[in-house]
């Protein structure tokens, strides 16, 4: 997400941790320099530079602090973004705090105040870039609660978000909901396995009075997810074939495997695939059954 632009397609200022819109000012031996619509200059390094940038060009640049702690911009795009989420590896842990790998060249502070667990070099976390307001320098914080949102205006179920798997817990799974919202996947409304840091489209289910959101990968309505169940068997038996050794007394587990589904929702598919005469369904066997008129 970039700040906000000017009428010729510039970024009004420069703004560290998003991505901005400079014009090409000038060259230097160390780079370009390269200004917002106020006059605000950065470098952008000769690492960066292609031979389609000439001087009154624009270029969309991340903008952040090097080892230096100078304002420094780069083509390249991080893990996540200034008010966003994302899986991080820790790569150093020194008392002061710790560092993880963020997809650039200068590695992104956590600070000690910032952990609520201690910090294992090669592990990843789940955090959130943020911005000190007094020096202007990026870090991630790993507590994550004061940052959502408690309002809830304007949303509604049925409404398709961007989700971020936060954490796993005895009914399903924490999310976090378009970077903004704390939500919930109930552990019998999803249908494949979940990692902490997996990106999926959902959808809302219901708005809470706690200002949480339970949520749904699958469509609102279970005729949609009915239709998607029956269309995933019929994939999975003409890939094979016409023929497989499953049916209504697979396993759980098995079912989420191959057809990425709940027994429930995959059970009532063969009934239905059945009722139309498009399959043969047994204990442990599924076959295909001809088109009428074949």
């Amino acid at each position: 997400m970039g700040n906000e632009v000017s009428k010729d397609g510039l970024s009004e200022s420069l703004e560290i941790g998003r991505v901005n819109r400079l014009e090409v000012y000038k060259k230097s031996e160390f780079g370009l320099f390269l200004r917002a619509a106020d006059g605000g200059e950065v470098l952008l390094p000769n690492a960066y530079v292609t031979s389609e940038m000439e001087v009154g060009s624009i270029v969309e640049v991340f903008l952040y602090h090097d080892s230096e702690d100078r304002p420094v911009a780069t083509t390249e795009r991080p893990t996540a973004m200034l008010d966003e989420y994302g899986l991080f590896t820790v790569v150093d842990y020194r008392p002061y705090g710790a560092f993880v790998d963020w997809g650039l060249p200068k590695d992104l502070f956590v600070p000690l105040s910032q952990q609520k667990e201690y910090f294992r070099i090669g592990e990843r976390k789940l955090l959130r870039v943020c911005q000190d307001e007094r020096t202007g320098r990026l870090y991630a914080t790993q507590k994550l609660g004061k940052h959502f949102v408690r309002d809830m205006k304007g949303l509604r179920p049925g409404q398709e978000m961007e989700l971020i798997v936060l954490a796993k817990t005895p009914l399903g799974y924490k999310a976090i909901v378009e970077n903004r919202y704390e939500g919930m996947l109930f552990e019998n409304d999803t249908f494949e396995a979940l990692e902490v840091g997996d990106r999926r489209r959902g959808y809302i289910v219901k708005v809470r009075p706690d200002h949480k959101l339970d949520l749904s990968l699958r469509p609102p309505g279970w005729e949609a997810k009915s239709v998607e169940a029956k269309e995933r068997v019929l994939q999975r038996l003409e890939e094979s074939g016409g023929e497989l050794p499953y049916g209504y007394k697979s396993s759980p587990e098995q079912i989420r495997e191959i057809f990425g589904l709940s027994r429930k929702l995959f059970k009532r598919a063969l009934t239905e695939l059945v009722e139309e005469g498009r399959i043969e369904a047994g204990a442990e066997r599924i076959l295909a059954l001809p088109k009428a008129g074949k």
